[in-house]
């Protein structure tokens, strides 16, 4: 796992630890958190046009940077509950997308990989 990733997931289990939370950090509950983060970053998303989601101002990006924030760190408390490595996952699931999403047949579309 990269060092910087190792780092930030080591910092915390302790902030955790020192608050006595790795009790309530199932794996369920820290999912369920994620998905509410998510959707939480999608929230300031939700009446814009698509041209003004490119637009965000300081005040919004910063809003925008902590629930992203908080979408990582519970990703990473997840997966460092269950062993697995987010980046070797990651990299994984990027090769079997460029397997499923041929260049050729996926240049310029949104279609999922079962209709090109």
């Amino acid at each position: 796992m990269d060092k910087d990733l190792q780092t930030l997931q080591d910092a915390l289990r302790q902030f955790a630890a020192e608050r006595d939370w790795a009790q309530f950090h199932s794996p369920k509950n820290l999912a369920v958190s994620l998905s509410i983060e998510a959707a939480e970053v999608l929230e300031h998303f939700q009446w814009l046009t698509e041209e003004q989601s490119r637009q965000l101002d300081e005040a919004q990006r910063a809003e925008v940077a902590h629930e992203i924030a908080d979408v990582l760190l519970y990703l990473l408390q997840l997966s460092d509950k269950l062993g697995i490595d987010p980046l070797a996952a990651a990299r994984e699931k990027l090769a079997l997308n460029a397997d499923k999403y041929p260049v050729d047949k996926a240049r310029g579309n949104s279609r999922k990989y079962t209709e090109l």
